[in-house]
């Protein structure tokens, strides 16, 4: 664990956020010892030392000290996490190199108490007056589903006190190097109503800085060539000039975000506790987090907003209490979260527009301003700007009610067992737009620039190459994807645990779930929604769909022509287990072997249509497992020193990999890669040593896939596409254009994103000044570089991310009930590289590919009091 691990941990105390309500100056024992660390990663409340799984906490003190609000810089935090991303609220973690690239649910479960927030790109949980923050490693599936193949991330709150009145504020001024200055303002209430009755209220506001710089382009484009678009002609009198100085802007990467939470705990009787919670966050980032190196250090070159509105609340009810000698809870939760997108992609019609002659079509658009006359003297010369902005309206709504008994403790063994059970409905409505598409008056036919250039913005019925009317799908959209979809997860689970001896104790698990997705809409270009095979309009019962599609949602269908009903289908049932041993070898020293498996559900794959040849069909996608081999030691030497350590093997079979099909027209479908196979080890210590405390943790890790992974392809004769049968090095796909590899990834091909060894080390020096606690402590940040994608060609687009090292500094004074801490992060400014992004395809887009750092140089000053 990274140093103190929860506020239940005399080494809470030895942090610049000083323990709320701790004494100063504490006991003896507060100062030599490591102290004790509470989770509840097995569903109740035990030492960290004591659960057979590898496990970190961090306490609500480690994640002040660190500068921790939100998912990115927690991260950084967790050895074994990595993560992939664009920016706040579109970001997914992964732990120990299980990085999938596809699918419909997470790998990783993400949980804020005992409610799971699914799918990928959670939302950006505010890190304030919290109890701990847990990561558990390796398949969690037995007590947390189908969400938590690789591991699981929770947060878990503070709750009220019965009986105290308390409360407390922080205030935050801090500011990023040469960037923008940014604060915040925290607040906490502990109010007792009654004996039996108590509320906890926490509210903030925040305001980042931003540090990366929109500039200006002065008729370049990000590799220096000119940033004249010659409109997929080489006809002279075709052209379009990018210049994005009307939004150019220096630090436009801001964050500005409220929330809070309301909590209440009744005791109706002896044993019971009624916990109702609601938690609610409003979040706007702007711009992206990550800069592109070919305009410089920490700068970018949109043409279009990049903004995240990201709205949500949780609302939950827990209920813990006895039946008997039987220990009760239930747990229920719904959520709900809106989130308003959108993102600059002007570099997709570059990429467009350097494909050369014959793409008039997705590039020469006639603005009606410049068109004069009327049929048969109809005539237009003014194009309108061609580039492609994304903007998307995506709702998410979550029910979710598990119940778990435990057994009596007298009996021989404890067992706990439950059912689970979550419904999710999620509305995407997203545009691949341009500006004005849905007013023009026509566009160039493809061709047509170069066969007539006389023709130009004439229309065909006179002569000329201009098609009359708009590709615009619905309102401004070139591209849309207008859809519902419903998750549906059901399970039962137990699991228990016999001491065999005293010292010796068994551990078993098994879940059996059932899971079943559907998915109903339209995805797709002018063309898709015309098609009579595929695309079902709901007006009129007939295919073939009438442009512009109605403002009415899902009157145009295509996701499955196949079903009567145009729904895509997919379920399954399965089972997950673990068995774990532990032998408590001393009462301060333990080894452990754990055996667990993990899951991740299948899906629907819709048919897509082919360039030229028609519609294809695509089969299901696999669910995936894995499958954890871990041995593992915690030990505590004294008082003064914890080591913990874990060694392990993973087999990952099934990896679902989503890919962009030769002649698909940019449209992708999910497949099962292949197999792969992980090798890793993970730490962590604490050494106290009077005043001086030091904290190590870190993971190295080993993942590479276990056999070529085989491309997908369209297969002429089955009119399908699906994964090749068998494949070659050096060879390409036949008939594939641009020519595809056979193999998109070779036996041993490293696993993307996660670094063979990333760690921190920190050492902290308390001591007492006049009066005043006081401290000062100095951290190192450090990883080595990773690979970004599994398929060698895209990864040789996007480029290796390098190894770096940072350094943090922070000092602070203490006394009675106020603190006062400065704080220095990334002392040296270093350029560290956590991942590297496209918006689009990578095999477009990697020319505008973004790499995303380490928080730059950031510096500031935080007082707080509690009462």
């Amino acid at each position: 664990m990274l140093a103190a691990t929860t506020v239940l941990t005399p080494l809470g105390l030895a942090s610049p956020a000083f323990a709320e309500g701790a004494d100063a100056a504490g006991d003896a024992d507060e100062v030599t010892s490591v102290g004790e660390i509470i989770v509840t990663a097995t569903r109740r409340a035990e030492s960290i030392q004591k659960v057979p799984i590898s496990v970190q906490a961090l306490s609500t003190e480690t994640l002040a000290e660190r500068q921790v609000k939100g998912l990115s810089d927690l991260v950084t935090l967790l050895p074994s996490v990595s993560f992939a991303g664009l920016g706040p609220g579109r970001q997914t973690t992964y732990f120990r190199g299980i990085v999938p690239a596809g699918g419909t649910y997470a790998s990783v479960g993400y949980y804020l108490d005992d409610i799971p927030i699914t799918g990928v790109g959670v939302p950006d949980i505010h890190v304030y007056d919290l109890e701990r923050v847990e990561a558990l490693s390796g398949p969690q599936g037995t007590l947390y589903g189908a969400g938590s193949l690789a591991g699981t991330i929770r947060f878990i709150t503070n709750k009220p006190k019965i009986g105290v009145f308390e409360w407390g504020y922080d205030l935050e001024g801090n500011k990023y190097g040469p960037g923008d200055v940014g604060g915040q303002i925290e607040s906490y209430v502990n109010a007792p109503v009654n004996d039996t009755i108590a509320v906890r209220a926490m509210a903030y506001y925040r305001r980042d800085g931003g540090y990366i710089d929109n500039t200006p382009n002065n008729g370049l484009l990000n590799d220096g060539r000119s940033a004249v678009l010659t409109l997929g002609d080489n006809n002279p009198a075709t052209s379009f000039t990018l210049d994005n100085s009307a939004i150019a802007k220096d630090d436009y990467n801001t964050v500005r975000e409220y929330g809070g939470r309301l909590v209440a705990v009744w005791e109706p009787a002896p044993g019971w506790e009624v916990t109702p919670q609601i938690t609610a966050q409003h979040q706007v980032s702007k711009g992206y987090f990550g800069f592109d190196p070919r305009v410089g250090d920490l700068e970018v070159h949109d043409y279009d907003v990049t903004e995240n509105d990201d709205k949500w609340y949780q609302a939950q009810l827990s209920v813990h209490g006895h039946i008997g000698d039987w220990d009760v809870v239930s747990a229920t939760g719904y959520h709900q979260r809106k989130t308003k997108l959108l993102n600059d992609y002007t570099y997709y019609t570059v990429t467009y527009d350097g494909f050369g002659p014959g793409y008039e079509n997705y590039l020469q658009f006639f603005d009606k301003s410049g068109c004069t006359g009327d049929g048969a003297t109809l005539r237009c010369s003014k194009f309108l700007n061609p580039t492609q902005y994304f903007h998307g309206l995506t709702y998410r709504d979550k029910f979710t009610q598990e119940l778990r008994v435990t057994t009596p403790g007298d009996w021989p063994f404890e067992v706990t067992a439950g059912a689970f059970y979550h419904w999710q409905k999620q509305e995407n409505n997203t545009y691949y737009a341009i500006r004005g598409l849905d007013q023009i008056v026509g566009y160039t036919r493809a061709g047509g620039g170069d066969s007539n250039p006389a023709g130009l913005g004439i229309p065909v019925a006179n002569g000329g190459t201009m098609v009359l009317g708009t590709p615009a799908v619905k309102q401004d959209g070139f591209y849309v994807v207008e859809n519902n979809q419903i998750y549906h997860d059901k399970a039962l689970f137990a699991e228990g645990h016999y001491n065999i001896t005293p010292t010796l104790k068994l551990t078993a698990g098994i879940r059996y779930f059932k899971t079943d997705y559907k998915i109903k809409g339209f995805a797709g270009v002018m063309a898709s929604a015309r098609n009579t095979t595929t695309s079902l309009f709901v007006p009129t019962g007939t295919f073939g769909c009438t442009l512009p599609l109605p403002a009415e949602r899902l009157q145009c269908l295509n996701t499955n022509f196949a079903a009567p009903d145009q729904v895509g289908r997919y379920k399954e049932s399965g089972e997950t287990h673990k068995v774990a041993l532990d032998w408590q070898i001393t009462p301060t020293k333990m080894i452990y072997a754990n055996y667990s498996t993990g899951f991740r559900p299948g899906g629907f794959n819709r048919p897509l249509r082919i360039r030229n040849v028609g519609v294809a069909t695509v089969d299901p996608f696999k669910s995936e497992e894995l499958t954890n081999y871990e041995l593992g030691v915690k030990t505590r030497w004294g008082d003064n020193f914890r080591f913990n350590a874990a060694v392990y093997y993973e087999q990952w079979d099934n990896i679902q990999y989503s890919v962009v099909v030769s002649g698909a027209q940019g449209a992708g479908i999910t497949g099962n890669a292949g197999k792969a196979r992980v090798y890793g080890v993970e730490y962590d210590a604490d050494l106290k040593l009077g005043e001086f405390t030091i904290s190590s943790s870190g993971a190295y890790n080993d993942a590479a896939l276990d056999g070529n992974f085989c491309n997908f392809a369209f297969d002429p004769t089955s009119r399908a596409i699906t994964q090749l049968a068998s494949c070659a090095l050096g060879a390409t796909v036949p008939g594939s254009s641009p020519p595809t590899p056979q193999v998109a990834a070779a036996d041993g091909t490293r696993l993307p994103r996660q670094p063979k060894f990333k760690g921190t080390t920190s050492i902290r020096y308390d001591t007492e000044v006049a009066g005043y606690s006081a401290f000062v402590q100095g951290a190192a940040l450090y990883q080595t570089g990773a690979t970004q994608d599994l398929n060698v060609f895209n990864n040789d687009l996007l480029g290796n991310t390098s190894g770096f090292v940072t350094f943090d500094i922070s000092g602070g004074v203490k006394k009675d009930n106020w603190t006062f801490n400065v704080f220095l992060q990334n002392a040296f400014d270093r350029r560290g590289q956590l991942t590297r992004n496209t918006f689009c395809s990578i095999t477009f887009c990697s020319g505008s590919s973004r790499t995303f750092p380490v928080k730059p140089q950031f510096f500031g000053a935080r007082f707080g009091q509690k009462f």
